[in-house]
Order: structure tokens, then C-alpha cells, then sequence
């Protein structure tokens, strides 16, 4: 048994391909999803938790089942996000309000509860999922290109802050990632050019175990081809 512990948020495809590649470097993994069946496909050495973590307290539930259940967590990756399109002069306080919820809360709130954890051992790895979009963006698309924006800012503040206690914090941003969701509506040129959850997973894992040890503070591309 090892001690390196890894807490993955998100069971969809990215979530899962995290997981697998976590566990395959030897660490005990917690996966998290705010519903049972977004956890099914997880492997079975993965310890399931069921939480949303767009709502701080469930984000500090589990953190808590975390540390219960398999050890306090030197790994946190969140791969909870969502798209939505719509331009700036039409955006809704609803959407605004859900692209915010949704693509920066769970960042904060997860990072707040697993901090204090990453402190006492000495230090951590944090990673999240940005997007293109959140340093490049285009028309039509404005409410979640400014939650993105806003992400890749935690991620620079939070490197800030925690650097000093040996905690690094990190982000991979894609441009279009090839999973189920995305095939129901674009069309099959585009996504030819998207990258697949395994290649996005690559970067992640890269970043929060030892051969990404030098970068902190990053928003790392990956845009595809």
C-alpha cells in the first residue's frame, strides 16, 4: 500500500482516464460526482464518493470522506466543467450565474477543504481543467469564456498563496475535447481536430505527480491539431 493519495472530482471520461492513470503510478484514488451513475464507470479500486461539488459544503463532505476513506489527499484534479454558447449582449444573470457555479466554484471550494490537509503533510499538487477560450476568446461563447478567464486567475492567485507551503496549483486548457456530450452536436470535421479525455488526462497527471515538480502557477495548452 502506498501513502500518495489522489482525489479525482468528475466521473465522466476525463475523470475516469485521471483515475486510471493515477492508479497506475500507485496512488489509493477517491473519486467524486455529484450522481452514483457518474461514478459507475470508475474503476473498482477507485473508493466512489457522491457529493456536488458546485455547493461548499458537499466540496468539504468530500474532502472529509476523502481522508476517511482512503488518507488525506496530496492530489487534488477537478475535470468538472461545462459549455455553454451565447454572446454578451443576450447572456442572462442565470447563465452567467451557472457558468461561475460551475466552471470556478468547485475549483475554490475543493482546493479551500483539501488545503489544510496538503499544509500539514508539507505540500501538494492541484490541477484543473481551463479551456482555450479563457485566454483566447471568440464571439458567442461569453459567459463561459469569462468563467474560464476567471479559473485561470484562481489558478495564478492560488499559486501565490500557496506556494510557500509546498502546494502546487496548475491547469490544462483545451481547446475541444472529443467525449460524448460534444459528438451530439458538432460536426465530425470539427472534432477531428479535438483532443480525446486520455490525451487531456496525460497533461493532467503530468502536472500534479513528480515530472511536473517544477511548474506551478500554469495554464498549460492544449489545443489539438
Amino acid at each position: 500500500m502506498t501513502e500518495r493519495v489522489a482525489l479525482v472530482v468528475g466521473g465522466g471520461p476525463l475523470g475516469r482516464s485521471v483515475a486510471e492513470k493515477l492508479l497506475a503510478l500507485g496512488y489509493r484514488v477517491a473519486g467524486a460526482d455529484r450522481k452514483p451513475e457518474g461514478l459507475e464507470q470508475l474503476p473498482a479500486q477507485v473508493t466512489r464518493i457522491v457529493g456536488d461539488a458546485t455547493d461548499p459544503e458537499a466540496a468539504q463532505r468530500i474532502v472529509a470522506d476523502a481522508v476517511s476513506e482512503v488518507g488525506a489527499p496530496s492530489v487534488l484534479v477537478n475535470t468538472i466543467g461545462m459549455y455553454g454558447m451565447g454572446d454578451a449582449l443576450t447572456a442572462t444573470p442565470d447563465q452567467f450565474r451557472q457558468m461561475m457555479e460551475v466552471n470556478v466554484g468547485p475549483a475554490l471550494w475543493l482546493t479551500q477543504a483539501v488545503v489544510p490537509h496538503m499544509q500539514s503533510a508539507g505540500g501538494g499538487s492541484i490541477a484543473f481543467v481551463s479551456s482555450r477560450f479563457g485566454t483566447d476568446p471568440e464571439a458567442g461563447i461569453a459567459a463561459y469564456s469569462l468563467s474560464k478567464a476567471a479559473l485561470n486567475h484562481l489558478v495564478v492567485v492560488l499559486n501565490h498563496e500557496l506556494r510557500a507551503s509546498g502546494i502546487r496549483v496548475n491547469a490544462v486548457a483545451p481547446q475541444l475535447i472529443d467525449n460524448p456530450t460534444n459528438r451530439t452536436f458538432l460536426p465530425a470535421e470539427v472534432l477531428d481536430h479535438a483532443t480525446t479525455p486520455d490525451q487531456i488526462a496525460d497533461q493532467l497527471v503530468h502536472l500534479v505527480t513528480e515530472s511536473g515538480s517544477p511548474v506551478s502557477g500554469a495554464i498549460l495548452p492544449a489545443y489539438g491539431f
